[in-house]
């Protein structure tokens, strides 16, 4: 299988660089998977799972909340508003993060934002509900 060149980067830190075979991504219009000779194109990210495949039969998952997905020729670049491995996650960090989406929610009166912090404790208690948390 082709791969790509793919970079996923956080406020913190830079959280994975190198060629991939696939990347999962939460899009704001849906999942979708890029693969190497994507078609160039930039899309938001909602909370959720994003899926790093470098080797056959290996994701590595990845729980973001926002941020920027740029596919261009060179390769994938992620710009994540916040990002923690899967394997970093606790039910006390989950929690919190639960905690501060639904205070977003709360401090907003604006419809969308308000929908926006609704989806993402969705989202957050998918993730912990998939964690068995």
């Amino acid at each position: 299988m082709a791969t790509f060149n793919f970079e996923l980067v956080s406020p913190e830190r830079v959280l994975f660089s190198g060629q991939v075979d696939a990347v999962i991504l939460p899009a704001s219009d849906g999942e979708m998977t890029v693969l190497a000779g994507h078609a160039p194109m930039m899309t938001t990210l909602k909370t959720g799972f994003l899926i790093i495949t470098d080797t056959p039969g290996n994701g590595r998952r990845v729980l973001v909340r926002g941020g920027f997905a740029d596919v261009n020729p060179n390769g994938l670049t992620v710009l994540a508003e916040r990002a923690l491995p899967a394997e970093e996650l606790t039910q006390e960090i989950l929690d919190r993060e639960i905690l501060q989406a639904e205070m977003q929610y709360d401090a907003t009166n604006d419809p969308a934002a308000k929908h926006a912090a609704e989806s993402a404790v969705a989202q957050l208690r998918e993730a912990k509900a998939a964690l068995n948390f």
